[in-house]
């Protein structure tokens, strides 16, 4: 008979479904990754193939047990981590999804977010949820998907439909039908779960006419959410852990105590900050947002969403085609001593916090005849430091913790320019650790402790380990008067497409 010696965490992403085993010293023993296609049938809309995502996220996760060749008699748990707020429904009978999901970056509900605000709903939404009334949440996104696909909202009034954030898309799956369920921090990102009372809320889905009928059931992050259907594996594995990707990460990161943050530079950036068994209402443009709920207790965060981060980068590589590959952005940036006076700003789907512009839109100021593609690639990178420094100082005017260092993990903090140059701006330390699968750990660490694999909180940090600290090396005065270039940059890309 196998050991149960791994935890499977599963990782499902903006761009890519990935799986990683997991040892019970906190060593990654493999990793499987799948890109997935991203479809945009309009401008400013993202869309996802459901069936995809899931065909990709089971080959990850087989393909990985092979490259380890253990089969599922060897796995304690699964722990899933996904993109968060991409919204999906399906019909209950067959499985299949209405539609494809409409992705966290998508922008087509501008319009209704903004008819919100106008109608001051905006109070209402922040006090139950933590949240703004943006395109960004699922609520809008939900109710775009049963009012636009014929017959769907009938079928939904019925009962006959179900919604879910990818994690629930994947658990319904994996339980081949048998459960609907989803967990507290990916519920307090649809815009429709109240973070206090831990509960979806009645006046929110009466306002978005969302039917209760819909929505799955809310666990935490460390319940059993059902065990895999007969076939899926040798046996079936109980799934035991769930946390959208950023809390994911801030848990990966062992962000467990008060004023602890951590930044993930992956497709966006997000900037999460632990504020304890408390939420902190945010007066600057930031997110009130569960890090995670254990034993029925909820521990709060305070979040900052950069919508575009590597996203930037693989449009050097996509768009513009100055890189091969993204990892050859670093070199290129170091072809020049500094940006040249050049600012980018990457509001290709809009600014999120602190500014939460739906209409911005991006821009390069301050071309000469000088600037070459190096100066581009550095202002690329540098406009992903100096947007996490617009959150940290919107996190330091919301609340009373001040950060003392940095956590960055995501595949843009191997970038050892980048980091160093976050250092420099923020004037902070910026710690890299030994593992920047934060995400797929977390998960996995969730997993973990659901499944007794690990004792408690207290085992699982002793695994954490730093690869790196950069400290700052420029002067205060020089990193103040960078930045504070970038927000006139910012300033003209606010409000452009209005």
């Amino acid at each position: 008979m196998s050991e149960k010696n791994y935890i499977l965490s599963l990782d499902q992403g903006t761009t890519s479904s990935r799986a990683v085993l997991i040892d019970h010293n906190g060593r990654i023993c493999a990793v499987a990754q799948r890109e997935i296609e991203q479809h945009f049938p309009s401008p400013g809309w993202v869309e996802h193939n459901p069936a995809e995502i899931w065909s990709s996220q089971l080959q990850v996760a087989h393909e990985v047990l092979q490259k380890n060749t253990i089969d599922g008699r060897s796995i304690a748990a699964i722990g899933i981590t996904n993109q968060r707020e991409t919204t999906l429904v399906w019909d209950r009978k067959t499985g299949t999804a209405i539609g494809n999901a409409i992705v966290w970056q998508d922008r087509r509900t501008a319009t209704a977010c903004d008819k919100l605000k106008k109608n001051g709903r905006s109070e209402l939404i922040q006090s139950k949820t933590g949240l703004l009334p943006d395109a960004y949440f699922s609520a809008t996104k939900l109710q775009w998907l049963l009012d636009q696909t014929p017959g769907a909202r009938k079928k939904a009034e019925r009962g006959e439909l179900a919604f879910g954030t990818v994690d629930s898309w994947l658990v319904w799956n994996l339980t081949g039908g048998k459960v609907h369920a989803t967990d507290a921090t990916n519920a307090s990102r649809t815009m429709l779960y109240d973070i206090h009372q831990l509960s979806w809320d009645e006046e929110l889905l009466d306002l978005f006419h969302i039917p209760r009928s819909l929505l799955p059931e809310v666990k935490s992050n460390t319940d059993l959410f059902g065990t895999t259907a007969d076939g899926l594996f040798e046996t079936p594995i109980p799934i035991r852990g769930m946390a959208g990707d950023q809390q994911a990460a801030l848990f990966g990161q062992m962000c467990i105590r008060r004023g602890m943050v951590k930044n993930t530079y992956g497709t966006g950036c997000f900037i999460v900050m632990n504020t304890g068994d408390k939420p902190v209402r945010s007066a600057n443009g930031l997110l009130s947002t569960i890090a995670w709920l254990i034993d029925g207790k909820p521990t709060y965060a305070l979040e900052g969403s950069i919508f575009i981060a590597g996203a930037a980068i693989q449009w050097l590589r996509d768009g513009l085609k100055i890189i091969q590959n993204s990892g050859d952005v670093e070199a290129l940036a170091a072809k020049v001593a500094d940006n040249g006076g050049l600012y980018l700003v990457p509001a290709f789907t809009g600014l999120g916090a602190p500014h939460w512009d739906q209409h911005a839109r991006g821009a390069i100021i301050g071309i000469t005849r000088g600037t070459t593609d190096g100066h581009i690639a550095r202002a690329a990178l540098e406009s992903i430091a100096y947007q996490a420094r617009d959150v940290l100082d919107a996190m330091a005017a919301d609340s009373d913790i001040p950060a003392r260092e940095l956590r960055a993990d995501g595949g843009a903090s191997a970038n050892n320019l980048l980091m160093q140059f976050q250092a420099d701006i923020l004037d902070m330390k910026v710690i890299r650790p030994k593992i920047l699968e934060s995400t797929a750990m977390g998960a996995g660490y969730l997993a973990g402790l659901g499944a007794g694999f690990w004792k408690d909180i207290a085992d699982i940090e002793k695994l954490w380990q730093k690869d790196r600290t950069f400290s700052p090396a420029m002067e205060k005065d020089a990193a103040d008067r960078h930045h504070s270039y970038w927000k006139k940059a910012v300033n003209r890309a606010k409000g452009w497409d209005n």
